[in-house]
């Protein structure tokens, strides 16, 4: 088991690397160092892993964004969104770019991802939630885009997996309204897998995995290259970066004093 690094921690059991956001004071709030953190972890997988897990320590998977990235002072040592929103555009595609990785190889890699998820999901925790493969909620959960009530749009790589999941129209309630999405509704609409009880979470897991590790580790990754390519989606990451930039360069025109104004 690793120490926890920029909230984060891993663990290896046998073919299963278990990744948890271990900030549980906060929520398991994200900030650029939990994504640098997120996106070195692919390093950590050998080919014995076949599974990899991830969890949230605490009453809530994660609440999403660090709220002081949305303040003058930030977190320290990186930039906030407002120090952001006055960039030019290429640094701004740049840094939306590094945080994207964070969300990017769940998909990529050969093993199968799965997310166990309870309480809140919100914003960049339910994105990092859809980028694994599979999602199993407790019946607690509260998933949530609420992205568009701050004045942005979801970048992180939760657009596409959203969309496949439950179609467009419902997507785009879904973000335009920033509601709560519960365990039940979830299910149904194909967000998660299942909604199990945490306690029973390790049982659900056996049942799932088991059956799974009879298949060639090779197969199961051809399969998964095979799905994920079946949308046909275009460059959907750029297309998010493009237009967070865009929603960032208003809201810094919108937040920048005038000359004349204090």
């Amino acid at each position: 088991m690793s120490d926890v690094v920029d909230g984060v921690r891993t663990a290896l059991h046998d073919d299963v690397l278990e990744v948890t956001l271990a900030s549980p004071d906060v929520r398991n709030a994200q900030t650029p160092g939990t994504w640098r953190r997120l996106a070195s972890i692919p390093d950590e997988l050998t080919p014995e892993v076949r599974f990899v897990v991830l969890r949230g320590e605490g009453p809530s998977f994660s609440a999403g964004l660090d709220r002081r990235m949305l303040t003058p002072e930030g977190v320290p040592g990186e930039p906030s969104l407002l120090d952001l929103s006055q960039q030019d555009a290429d640094t701004m595609d740049g840094f939306i770019q590094q945080a994207q990785a964070a969300f990017t190889w769940w998909a990529r890699i050969p093993q199968v991802s799965i997310a166990l998820v309870q309480g809140h999901a919100i914003g960049a925790g339910f994105q990092l939630a859809l980028a694994c493969d599979v999602m199993i909620v407790a019946p607690d959960v509260k998933l949530a885009m609420r992205e568009t009530s701050l004045g942005l749009v979801p970048d992180l790589g939760g657009t596409g997996p959203l969309l496949d999941r439950v179609g467009y129209s419902r997507a785009l309630e879904i973000c335009a309204t920033g509601r709560f999405v519960g365990s039940d509704e979830a299910v149904r609409l194909g967000l998660a897998l299942r909604a199990v009880p945490q306690e029973d979470w390790d049982i659900a897991l056996d049942e799932m995995l088991t059956p799974m590790r009879a298949a060639m580790p090779s197969a199961v990754a051809e399969l998964k290259t095979l799905l994920r390519g079946a949308s046909g989606a275009v460059d959907q990451l750029a297309r998010e970066r493009e237009s967070q930039v865009r929603r960032l360069t208003e809201l810094g025109a919108l937040l920048t004093p005038t000359e004349g104004t204090s």
